[in-house]
């Protein structure tokens, strides 16, 4: 797309209006993620939490109170009760995700689960095959699919306005020190780099070329089965690949690039919250470039806000799944998150993080 002079231009992001959208009472689930989700959710939006529930009852107490929740519930199983709970948020470590969304999809309750939707695959499947059968909506909170940046990036790949998309890079890693007490660093609890932070690089990947056709991965593990690093090649069909890395050890960029036949779109870092994209397009000689920027907000965690609107409106649509980031998907993300951990856990490579 070409402005008058010839000069590059970018699409505007398609945004449900926050303030539009039929609200719903949500109940949460868990005080960490969650917290930060309905401060978010309240102040842009007109989506409403009314019940909260976590293990740590005094501390529920006092952050309810602080996001103006009045209500909080002794467990899981009072608030799916509670009638004026038309949704349920899951914010809760990843191990526990899948009993706790298949209770609220039995309760009749539309669920968002913080990814990963669950550890595997096989229960991720299992969640959403349950949704289905009891047609209430169920949708991993992979915020960054709903961010006005994403939108704009997609509107540019349906557009050919970079050609053919033939490479993803994409990585998210940080410096976590070592503490085998910590989420983190405990498998029994869902650590490591892929389940918490590798997942945006793959479903960035997922979102823009589709289910891979091969997957390769090299890695370091603990004695404990924690993943540490994980650098991996996805192969596409029609020769497209995705080369993405992880790591709990290593700062890394946090940047994500589409290479096209016609172009290249970069994702400003970080690349999975809200701020923006360049797009540049022609040869060495007559390139052209334009850029989206996400306004100003007041943190990075902001963006929350637009899942939450997009979830509400899907349920007065009477979906079951989110047309962004269908079931399936969300299953095949998982099965190829599933293969990189089978492939480091089978080479055993030692991480050294002590």
């Amino acid at each position: 797309m070409s402005g008058p002079s010839g000069g590059l231009l970018l699409p505007a992001p398609r945004l449900l209006d926050p303030l539009g959208v039929r609200p719903l009472r949500w109940g949460v689930v868990g005080t960490g993620i969650g917290a930060q989700v309905v401060a978010s959710v309240h102040a842009h939006s007109a989506q409403r939490v009314v019940a909260w529930t976590a293990r740590d009852a005094i501390r529920t107490e006092a952050v309810a109170r602080a996001h103006g929740v009045e209500r909080c519930h002794p467990h899981l199983a009072a608030l799916l009760d509670d009638p004026e709970v038309d949704a349920v948020h899951i914010a809760t470590p990843h191990p526990l995700h899948r009993e706790q969304a298949l209770a609220a999809i039995a309760a009749g309750k539309h669920v968002m689960v913080e990814k990963p939707i669950a550890m595997s695959a096989a229960d991720a499947d299992e969640i959403t095959a349950a949704a289905r059968s009891a047609g209430v909506l169920a949708m991993e909170a992979m915020w960054t699919r709903y961010l006005p940046q994403t939108d704009v990036l997609r509107q540019v790949l349906a557009d050919g306005v970079i050609g053919d998309p033939h490479l993803v890079r994409a990585d998210f890693g940080t410096v976590v020190p070592y503490d085998p007490t910590s989420r983190l660093w405990d498998a029994g609890l869902g650590g490591g780099a892929l389940l918490d932070v590798g997942i945006y690089p793959v479903s960035l990947a997922s979102m823009v070329l589709g289910r891979p056709t091969s997957v390769v991965a090299t890695g370091t593990v603990t004695p404990s089965g924690v993943d540490v690093t994980a650098h991996v090649l996805l192969t596409h069909a029609d020769d497209a690949a995705a080369v993405l890395s992880t790591s709990l050890v290593t700062s890394l960029p946090t940047t994500a690039e589409v290479g096209g036949s016609a172009g290249r779109a970069a994702l400003t870092a970080p690349f999975f919250a809200p701020t923006g994209l360049t797009v540049t397009v022609g040869g060495w000689d007559d390139e052209r470039v334009a850029s989206w920027t996400h306004p100003p907000a007041s943190g990075p965690t902001d963006g929350y806000a637009f899942q939450a609107t997009a979830f509400a409106h899907y349920v007065a649509e009477g979906r079951v799944e989110s047309p962004l980031h269908d079931h399936a998907e969300m299953v095949s993300v998982l099965a190829t998150l599933d293969e990189v951990r089978r492939q480091l856990a089978a080479a055993g490579r030692p991480a050294r993080v002590a």
